[in-house]
């Protein structure tokens, strides 16, 4: 059976992660990049070419729909001055962006003829957005599904941070290069709730090697 699709990419851990996935598993697909307005998309997508598997480069489709958000106070937006702004997580919030990720994708992948869209959200609500849950993603495949001909695969869906991690390392993801920062536009704060999930996940990937290696 023909799986081959649409990657949503953005040159973070989890979507770099996917990308690697879907060739291990002989799986073709488009990785698409969607600019929305948010202030660190040159340095996504800076990231997502450095990180892409060598193939897929000069595959990569890009959208712009930056004008929808706009006029958005979200931080993921509007990019603070961390040396004098504290930026809490509520900060971040951007209304509907999943929704507008997956409709944009899967109309995007139903155009170019393919019945596959590939996300590596994970369950994660650090921002409380009301489309960040389980429950959401699998009524927004249903819906896709039902009302069209494109199915929403989400494979890391269940899973934290720190799995993806560990998929990422023994596929030979380049996952070092990644860039997942909400804050900052250029440099990865290390506080924004991406950037820490990211560095715990590491952390205790690190821990569990270090223990191996003096249990042997």
């Amino acid at each position: 059976m023909n799986k081959n699709g649409v990657l949503l990419a953005s040159g973070g851990l989890d979507s770099t992660t996917l990308a690697y996935w879907l060739l291990n598993n002989d799986i073709d697909f488009i990785p698409l990049f969607i600019n929305y307005g948010q202030h660190c998309a040159e340095t996504e997508f800076e990231s997502l070419i450095k990180v892409l598997p060598t193939s897929k480069i000069n595959k990569i489709e890009k959208i712009d729909v930056s004008s929808i958000y706009s006029q958005s106070n979200s931080r993921f937006i509007q990019e603070a001055d961390l040396w004098n702004e504290k930026v809490e997580a509520d900060d971040l919030y951007l209304p509907y962006r999943n929704i507008l990720l997956l409709t944009i994708a899967a109309s995007f992948a139903q155009t170019k003829g393919f019945s596959y869209v590939y996300s590596a959200f994970i369950n994660s609500n650090h921002a409380k957005e009301i489309d960040c849950s389980n429950q959401f993603f699998e009524s927004m495949g249903q819906i896709l599904g039902d009302y069209g001909t494109v199915n929403i695969e989400m494979p890391f869906l269940t899973y934290s941070k720190y799995e993806v991690a560990k998929i990422g390392i023994e596929l030979g993801a380049p996952i070092g290069k990644t860039f997942s920062c909400q804050a900052s536009s250029t440099i990865p704060c290390g506080a924004c709730p991406n950037c820490v999930d990211r560095l715990n996940a590491l952390k205790l990937i690190e821990e569990e090697e270090i223990s191996n290696n003096f249990s042997l």
